[in-house]
């Protein structure tokens, strides 16, 4: 390895220096000043997350649409779940719109991507900001922080978040441990064939937000592929320098096992590979399996010779054309959960 001596690209450091702030330089009240007429949304996509979902809509309500009318709608798409997801989240003062009503006469697809797909094409606003409904101790700056560069520079059409993830082990709290796919996968993967994006801090984060019209423009990925997939059509529909990241702090959430990573890992993969297909860098006609074969100890089916159950997983990747390119279809009217 030679580490020691390699130098930063020069386009990535003067871009983090130039497009990187922190959710402190973003007060809402300087935000409402500047806001003029833009319509702001804010869009969670929950599925069974009734235990952390009341809270992030409660404290966005009270913060933000209450205490400072910064957030104009406050929409939660319920992808279908199991639990009181729903009731909850309009309990707390969120608008519920349904995935699938959102979708009507539409293939349907499943995953966070769909989703968020769903909750563009309900959101009214004119920027519109994703947060994962699944986030404890939130805060409001996680908003603040990420629609202050849209509201403050017409330059910029998206923004990232990035932050601390602590994952809590048996040995103690590994401060940015949560990040294991981020590392071991993704950053390599965008090092390789898309290095302007190397500046990312974290190119998987489930929060950022957009201008409306940039983000109509892009497909969703229907699965774990849709943050890569949005980063990559972005760079190439606006250019790097219309791409910004905030820092938040620290983000504390549920963690997935080492299993539930390696699918997100193979989707993640698939999705990079669509991309080299559409600009030529890879071969037509040699599409890579999306079996993913993995091992599960123990079990009913364990074959004696491993211990172990071999379980094959599909994880083809399915994604919606840009919504501007299907507005007709869908429909005028929000459909309540």
């Amino acid at each position: 390895m030679r580490d020691t001596e390699a130098i930063v690209s020069p386009v990535v450091e003067a871009w983090a220096t130039y497009r990187t702030t922190s959710a402190e330089d973003w007060p809402a009240r300087r935000l409402l000043r500047a806001k003029g007429h833009s319509r702001v949304s804010v869009v969670l996509p929950a599925r069974n997350e009734e235990t952390t979902v009341g809270a992030i809509v409660s404290t966005i309500r009270e913060h933000l649409i209450d205490r400072v009318p910064l957030v104009d709608e406050l929409i939660v798409v319920d992808s279908r779940s199991t639990d009181r997801t729903a009731q909850v989240a309009r309990a707390a003062g969120a608008e519920v719109v349904s995935q699938d009503a959102m979708t009507r006469g539409l293939p349907q697809l499943t995953g966070k991507g769909d989703a968020l797909w769903a909750g563009l094409a309900a959101a009214e606003g004119d920027v519109v900001a994703f947060i994962d409904a699944d986030l404890r101790d939130f805060r409001p700056h996680f908003v603040t922080g990420l629609i202050g560069p849209l509201l403050t520079d017409p330059s910029v059409d998206f923004v990232k978040g990035f932050y601390h993830r602590p994952l809590v082990g048996a040995t103690g709290v590994e401060i940015d441990g949560g990040g294991r796919v981020t590392e071991l996968m993704a950053r390599p993967l965008l090092n390789l064939f898309w290095p302007e994006l190397a500046g990312f801090v974290q190119p998987l984060a489930g929060e950022y937000a957009g201008r409306r019209e940039v983000l109509e423009q892009v497909p969703f990925v229907s699965g774990y592929g849709v943050e890569t997939a949005m980063l990559i059509d972005l760079l190439e529909l606006v250019g790097l320098d219309a791409l910004a990241q905030v820092d938040l702090g620290e983000r504390k959430h549920r963690h997935q096992d080492t299993a539930a990573l390696g699918r997100m890992s193979a989707q993640i993969m698939l999705t990079a590979w669509s991309r080299l297909q559409r600009r030529g860098w890879a071969s037509p006609g040699s599409d890579p399996s999306a079996l993913l074969t993995q091992f599960r100890r123990g079990g009913t089916d364990a074959l004696p010779n491993l211990d172990r159950e071999i379980v094959v997983s599909d994880v083809s990747i399915e994604e919606r054309p840009p919504l501007a390119q299907l507005r007709h279809r869908v429909p005028r009217r929000r459909v309540a959960a």
